[in-house]
């Protein structure tokens, strides 16, 4: 049985996802670039961060980050040359930040996947009145998590 695929932290979520040439307005062929590969792509080639420390970022081995870049980069080639259109969608993949609010004091801050994953539910206090009565603010949902977070849910 093969192991099942590990999430890929990613921490930019594109706007933009469907590119087309100019020829074709949608209707011809594609190539489907997942979520991850976009992110590999922006830490490598846009940041300019060694693979080492792409793959630190996104919390997988460098390998791993090597196969995802040379399939992001493949797929940009075959439509830049033969002229297909790109839809980013899809992948295995977390944000990295979760929205929290204290429902004590009304206090907001994104708390990181590491500190929620560290303990249970409400084991987080308030960084400002330590209270324990946390959650993930509903009214940032699409700001910060965009429904991919763990605490709404991830996405493939």
């Amino acid at each position: 049985m093969a192991r099942p695929t590990k999430w890929r932290k990613v921490a930019n979520i594109p706007q933009v996802q469907c590119f087309v040439p100019a020829k074709d307005f949608g209707g011809g062929p594609r190539n489907v670039l997942k979520v991850e590969e976009l992110e590999a792509i922006r830490l490598k080639d846009l940041e300019g961060l060694e693979q080492s420390e792409c793959a630190e970022r996104m919390e997988i081995s460098r390998p791993t980050f090597q196969r995802i870049l040379l399939s992001a980069r493949g797929k940009i080639a075959d439509s830049l040359v033969n002229g297909k259109a790109i839809h980013i969608e899809g992948g295995s993949f977390a944000l990295s930040v979760c929205p929290m609010k204290c429902s004590h004091c009304g206090h907001e801050w994104a708390e990181s996947y590491e500190r929620l994953e560290a303990g249970l539910h409400g084991e987080h206090p308030c960084p400002v009145c330590g209270s324990h009565k946390v959650f993930c603010s509903q009214d940032f949902k699409g700001k910060f998590c965009r429904g991919h977070c763990r605490r709404h849910g991830r996405r493939r």
